[in-house]
């Protein structure tokens, strides 16, 4: 079986900070049809309003609109970061990838929304049209990317600086929107050109893509499972000592492949400007298509949707058990009115189900919305649905046996990002564990899906604490953390510390002195409040020695004391900390702040 490595030109048109043009132009609609609702009130008004101060009526409803991003800083912000930004708000130093607390820092006034892809869909849709007035199948890629075949159009447009420029044209008049065009062989090489508005010469491709970072690799994947699995593959070829796309395209496919998988093949096919190893082979199977009919024809879009599911479900598994993967996907859609409507998508994999159904889903929001600023599809009484460029799915599958929970990790962070839409950006937090003094300054809560370093130091200690010396010696290189307790850490930290009484074997109170060391041995303890679970069912009734009345100290260390928070207009917060080991119970932490306290317990 023989491999053609050759690339064909493609040319690729991009649309910058995507999210945020796609907001400004659904602003302007709504402007636009606010204005043409005032003006057709307007003389039936003006006899109501003539004795009252200009601009006293209908200014209302503009303040229901969404920001306009052309004068506002306005950021679109998903679980990795800053997606895109308007012009205000790059001006303030705002960047893509940047967290979003970092780019409050910088823009205070910044307007943070969440991403949403059925809105990116709807509003590329009218880019889509304007494109196929020059270009005989664009293929969308992802909602603010697509690519085409650029041989024929720019025979026909009478070369490829006329064509991209008529595509330029193409769009700014017919979607009211600015884009850059890239022509180069290959995938990689039409998206990165377009990047840069350039036009790569006729072979010189390789050699266009060798200074490029690796993780500009991450524009030319279609899938959102695709650049996850293709970030973590690109962090591993850093650690390697691989920096750019010339340093990956160097190795020999057959090893990368071998090391790294069908990830890293990909990675290094894109690297080298080729699309796919094409197989002179047969196809195994015929284009699979699957379709149904819509009666009551459909005019919405959740309704649309539905349907759609039942379809993907369909063509996933005719691809499964035909042991097959798909380049493309056709969306196509009859209408009422006789219309006929079709637009293809990249996969370039097997898709799961869920990803061909957020494609037809979008196709669907971008049509029955309007077309170019057409009024609404008509209602569609037939959906078909086909997987185009079949291969063998042994080219492009993933592993016979998943991770453990890899599959459920998925589904969880498809949820999570799901609710993170409705919530806005942050909604979401996960604890994460990082270093520190007592148990609740160690843990922390982060946005879901922020990468972060788990030994970084919270802000109020970096900031500098003063404490007293830890009562075990260690050098500054080592524990940086002076006076934090040792480990390992309590296994239970309570949610709210519970009163505790300490004495000694004279009943008397213990206490701390101004040198951080306690006035007497501990000899009992008794727990003075009651445990949070303490009213489970499965805990109520049974014997607990948490509860069960005073308990004999047979063993203790510390204190450590700490004295934070003196730099705070509220003043210091001095506390100390004792580990004590019971006759009966596991072993406790207590804080001593003003009284004595149970603060966690080990196990």
């Amino acid at each position: 079986m023989s491999m053609s490595r050759c690339a064909p030109r493609r040319v690729a048109i991009w649309a910058p900070d995507w999210p945020v043009v796609a907001l400004t132009l659904e602003a302007r609609a709504q402007r636009r049809g606010l204005d043409r609702t005032a003006g057709r009130t307007a003389g039936r008004t003006a006899g109501r309003t003539a004795g009252r101060p200009a601009g006293a009526a209908g200014g209302g409803p503009r303040e229901l609109l969404p920001p306009d991003p052309a004068l506002e800083p306005v950021a679109i912000v998903g679980a990795h970061g800053v997606e895109a930004a308007s012009a205000p708000a790059r001006a303030a130093g705002i960047t893509t990838g940047m967290r979003l607390r970092v780019a409050r820092s910088l823009c205070p006034d910044l307007t943070v929304l969440p991403p949403q892809p059925e809105r990116q869909a709807r509003a590329f849709e009218t880019v889509m049209d304007a494109l196929d007035r020059l270009l005989a199948d664009p293929l969308v890629l992802r909602p603010g990317l697509a690519i085409s075949g650029a041989r024929g159009p720019a025979r026909w447009a009478g070369g490829e600086e006329t064509l991209a420029a008529a595509l330029v044209e193409a769009v700014a008049e017919r979607a009211d929107a600015e884009c850059q065009v890239g022509i180069g062989e290959g995938l990689a090489g039409a998206i990165l050109a377009a990047r840069r508005g350039i036009i790569v010469p006729s072979g010189a491709t390789p050699a266009f893509l060798e200074p490029w970072p690796l993780e500009a690799l991450l524009a030319a994947l279609p899938l959102r499972r695709q650049r996850h699995e293709a970030r973590a593959l690109v962090e591993t070829f850093s650690r390697l000592g691989l920096r750019t796309l010339g340093d990956l395209a160097a190795l020999p496919g057959r090893d990368v492949a071998a090391r790294f998988g069908v990830t890293g093949a990909r990675l290094h096919r894109l690297a080298s400007g080729i699309d796919h190893e094409a197989q002179t082979t047969p196809r195994p199977v015929g284009d699979l298509t699957v379709e149904t009919l819509l009666d009551p024809p459909v005019e919405r879009t959740d309704t649309a949707a539905f349907a759609a599911r039942s379809l993907a479900e369909d063509l996933a598994a005719g691809l499964l058990s035909a042991g097959a993967s798909a380049g493309r996907l056709l969306v196509e859609a009859h209408c009422q009115d006789g219309a006929e409507l079709a637009r293809s998508w990249a996969l370039e994999t097997a898709p799961t189900v869920s990803e061909l159904t957020d494609r037809v889903r979008w196709q669907l929001e971008g049509w029955l919305a309007g077309r170019s600023g057409r009024p609404p599809a008509s209602p569609l009484t037939r959906l078909r649905l086909s997987a185009l460029e079949i291969s063998p799915a042994g080219a492009g599958q993933a592993g016979l046996w998943k991770a453990p929970g890899e599959q459920a990790g998925a589904r969880a962070a498809r949820a999570a990002e799901r609710v993170e839409s409705l919530l806005g950006a942050g909604g979401i937090q996960a604890p994460l564990l990082t270093d520190g003094r007592d148990p609740r300054s160690r843990a922390r809560l982060i946005p879901w899906g922020e990468r972060a370093d788990p030994t970084a130091r919270s802000a109020q200690a970096t900031r500098g604490a003063r404490t007293a010396q830890t009562t075990q010696a260690r050098s500054p290189q080592t524990a940086p953390w002076a006076g934090a307790l040792p480990r390992p850490s309590p296994s239970i930290v309570l949610a709210r510390p519970i009163p505790v009484t300490l004495t000694d074997a004279q009943g008397r109170q213990i206490g701390v002195d101004i040198h951080g060391q306690i006035d007497a041995a501990p000899a009992l303890v008794s727990i003075e409040g009651e445990m949070p679970w303490d009213h489970h069912p499965e805990v109520r009734g049974r014997a607990q020695p948490w509860a069960s009345g005073p308990q004999q100290v047979t063993s203790w260390a510390g204190p450590w004391p700490l004295d934070e928070g003196w730099w705070t207009p509220q003043g210091a917060w001095q506390r100390a900390y004792l580990q004590v080991t019971t006759d009966a119970g596991p072993p406790l932490l207590l804080m001593r702040a003003g009284q004595w306290w149970l603060e966690a317990i080990y196990s």
